[in-house]
């Protein structure tokens, strides 16, 4: 009987959080983060970026987000991957209200191996990590020749464009 090929994909995943867990600091909860994504089944973390302060975006009076971002390889379909993401979300205190609020936790898929699909639960790649340095910065650290898949725009490019942003490594 021939073996199965389990088809495996590069993941990039986003993580942010700008409210505390309790007495827990955002960058605490982050740091949580990265060690769930590890004991999700069929995920395999292969590198973790440096932490980034960054204001918010859109600009909003909320406090500062740490920031940063896993590459890992998974076996997992996209959606069955945000399911496990979005319950890592709510195990650490996440509260979905509007757009854009401030939260605990945030892990966005932001590329999984250049598919691009555009679905009611799922945009890939993220539609906006092209236009945000709290993506790009740290993406950077962990794969520096990244292409977007729609745009074809390398991320030297998509990093020049957005020079102005705030951002600092803190970690």
């Amino acid at each position: 009987m021939a073996e199965e090929k389990i088809h495996t994909r590069s993941v990039l995943i986003a993580i942010g959080a700008n409210l505390p867990l309790g007495e827990q600091p955002a960058l605490e909860s982050c740091e949580q983060a990265v060690q769930a994504l590890r004991r999700v089944p069929g995920l395999s973390v292969q590198a973790v970026s440096r932490w980034y302060e960054t204001a918010p975006m859109p600009p909003s009076g909320q406090p500062p987000y740490v920031n940063g971002v896993v590459l890992g390889v998974t076996s997992l379909p996209p959606l069955a991957l945000l399911d496990h993401l979005q319950s890592i979300e709510t195990q650490q205190g996440r509260v979905r209200s509007v757009p854009n609020a401030a939260r605990t936790l945030d892990l966005d898929i932001i590329d999984m191996d250049a598919l691009c699909q555009n679905t009611e639960r799922l945009a890939l790649p993220h539609p906006r990590a092209h236009e945000r340095a709290f993506v790009l910065c740290p993406l950077h650290d962990v794969l520096p020749g990244w292409v977007h898949p729609r745009t074809g725009q390398p991320l030297e490019q998509m990093l020049q464009a957005v020079k102005g942003q705030e951002i600092r490594v803190i970690g």
